[in-house]
């Protein structure tokens, strides 16, 4: 794309202002914001007022799930059908890793976070073995394919070069970046960071497939005949990924998506809860749960919006590819957003002054017909780093990662 082509596009949709600045550019410069404007999709814009936009929710009702009690009455047939997928390579799994370590006082991707005590481990490295543990038992490596963002790609993709992978074979990971899309102020002018910078964000995490999709990766899991794919986050160390037990329920219950979950600590736990919405498998976040939903028990004194999710999802591969060709809801969200002002100075606001665009995965489930909530326990599968202390944090890990046999 040249100047005057982006000139038209820009003065198509009114966002013109994104080339106020070209001239001061160097050409290098210039040159890449003509790429970012060329790769915008500016048809988001027009939902900002419009009724595609994601609004109110549904009719909610509790659901259960397969419980570590029946899960270990019937280990033995859970793990033989597991095992028969995994032995055969049908099974993938995808590790959503854009984030910084921001939040840990770390300017590097969060997964380079060093968690050991005594020698050096890594998040990444902890999410490895983990994988290295299936790796074990069945003698076949699965493709794992690592989100990661454009703010980390390059420090990803080096360092686990310079890691050698960690151990795991190189052949079986592949790198891609997630779609981003613009930030748009309240007047609908879509923002710059810089002068020659549109200031842009993840598409959500229910964007993953649609960026696999885009990043060439679709047809390498058709060619080795994948037919079920894992989607999980980086913060967890201790989760365990497509094991034998977790992919055989899958296979066995003939449902569309499989999500690990965790029984709620208390019933005010911070957490999205699997649920059932008009008569869905879906996800109600914890601040949209009423009073009465947060306590509503069952005749044995059981919370009945009990079981919370930890961002460890297995699909088949051949559903999420139908609910894929229709377009997901997409969620405008107001956040603060850093911009430059009309002469060009870089403003950090401290109240909302935007929106971001986003996908979720609680969609993704949503537009499945069925959903089996798997129960794990949450000293052995749920070490969540999102804080450097108290909980879910740097030390509430060290502690969980110990007590499963780990050393740090």
């Amino acid at each position: 794309m040249n100047y005057q082509e982006a000139l038209a596009l820009t003065k198509k949709y009114g966002q013109e202002h994104l080339l106020r600045y070209y001239d001061e550019l160097s050409s290098e410069e210039q040159i890449s914001l003509l790429k970012e404007i060329e790769a915008l999709d500016f048809s988001l814009l027009s939902i900002l007022h419009s009724e595609s936009a994601s609004s109110g929710r549904g009719f909610f009702e509790p659901l259960g799930a397969l419980t570590v009690q029946e899960i270990s009455e019937k280990r033995i047939e859970y793990e033989r059908a597991g095992l028969e997928v995994l032995n055969r390579e049908k099974a993938a799994a995808v590790l959503l890793a854009g984030g910084m370590g921001t939040r840990l006082g770390f300017d590097k991707p969060k997964g380079m976070y060093n968690i050991g005590e005594t020698h050096d481990l890594y998040i990444f490295e902890c999410l490895i073995n983990n994988l290295l543990d299936v790796v074990r038992v069945t003698g076949h490596y699965m493709y794992l394919l690592i989100m990661t963002s454009e703010l980390n790609h390059e420090d990803t993709v080096r360092f686990f070069e310079e890691k050698e992978y960690f151990g795991y074979d190189p052949d079986y990971i592949r790198f891609f970046v997630q779609d981003t899309a613009p930030c748009v102020g309240y007047d609908g002018k879509i923002l710059m960071e810089g002068k020659g910078r549109i200031a842009v964000s993840p598409n959500g995490n229910g964007g993953w497939f649609h960026s696999l999709v885009k990043a060439g990766l679709y047809p390498l899991l058709q060619e080795h005949g994948v037919e079920y794919l894992s989607v999980f986050g980086v913060d967890n160390v201790c989760q365990r990924i497509n094991d034998p037990a977790f992919v055989g329920a899958m296979k066995l219950s003939g449902c569309d998506v499989c999500a690990k979950v965790v029984q709620k600590a208390d019933p005010n736990e911070r957490v999205g809860v699997l649920c059932l919405e008009d008569g869905r498998p879906s996800i109600v976040e914890y601040y949209e749960m009423t009073d009465d939903m947060i306590h509503l028990r069952d005749a044995g004194g059981n919370l009945l919006y009990n079981y919370g999710v930890i961002l460890n999802y297995l699909f088949r591969l051949d559903r999420l590819t139908e609910i894929a060709n229709n377009r997901l809801p997409l969620h405008i969200v107001e956040k603060k957003i850093p911009f430059i002002d009309d002469s060009g100075i870089l403003q950090k606001p401290e109240s909302p002054n935007g929106y971001k665009f986003e996908y979720l995965v609680l969609d993704m489930i949503h537009l499945l017909e069925s959903c089996l909530p798997y129960e794990v326990i949450r000293e052995k599968e749920f070490a969540p780093i999102k804080n450097r202390t108290g909980i879910d944090s740097v030390e509430s890990a060290r502690t969980l990662l110990k007590e499963n046999g780990v050393s740090l």
